[in-house]
């Protein structure tokens, strides 16, 4: 009887071992043989699954992505059943500071595939669309929460994730802790009139 193969698991077990490699050597450090290598597979398995290391990357930042989203998935739905715009503002916002280890650990990750893309057009436009829908949801909560026009919500919602993505770089890298990033952020949130 063939053996079956679970090949959503290989792939996951082939990009957890990439984000180990990230955290651990950077986006210079990875090789599809590397890679084999961390995840204790062959690299024929993993040229399998990835043809190359753009291939594997442009997968990687879409899990990536994900585990962001279900992070504020989880976070939104903690509020309750109808929470206000502010409320959902704050907790989206708050996911771009990490506060735990493994939020480190995907923080310095999402560092990384950002400079990664930065020079690749195709996963630049890629993650511009995303930035593009957080910051158009965002603009509509803001509108809701201060009722200001929405050109207005549009300036403040990329006023609002710069700064929240900035806080977050600044506890990655420079030694700012959670709680200090996070009162920045409400003062923030409250200078713009979201509470």
């Amino acid at each position: 009887m063939p053996k079956i193969v679970d090949h959503a698991e290989r792939r996951a077990l082939i990009i957890d071992a990439l984000f180990r490699v990230i955290v651990r050597d950077g986006v210079g450090g990875v090789s599809l043989r590397q890679v084999a290598a961390e995840a204790q597979v062959t690299a024929g398995m993993v040229q399998h699954y990835f043809t190359s290391k753009d291939d594997l990357m442009a997968f990687a930042m879409t899990s990536a992505s994900a585990r962001y989203e279900q992070r504020i998935g989880t976070s939104v739905a903690a509020l309750g059943d109808s929470p206000s715009p502010g409320a959902v503002v704050r907790a989206v916002l708050a996911n771009f500071i990490s506060q735990s280890q493994d939020e480190l650990h995907d923080g310095r990750i999402g560092l990384q595939f950002q400079a990664y893309a930065a020079t690749r057009d195709d996963l630049s436009r890629s993650l511009q669309q995303g930035d593009a829908q957080l910051r158009t949801w965002l603009a509509d909560l803001i509108a809701k929460a201060t009722e200001v026009d929405e050109a207005t919500a549009s300036i403040r919602a990329v006023g609002l994730l710069a700064t929240a993505e900035g806080l977050g770089l600044t506890v990655l890298s420079a030694g700012l802790t959670a709680p200090e990033a996070l009162a920045a952020l409400d003062a923030q949130l409250s200078a713009n009139g979201i509470r």
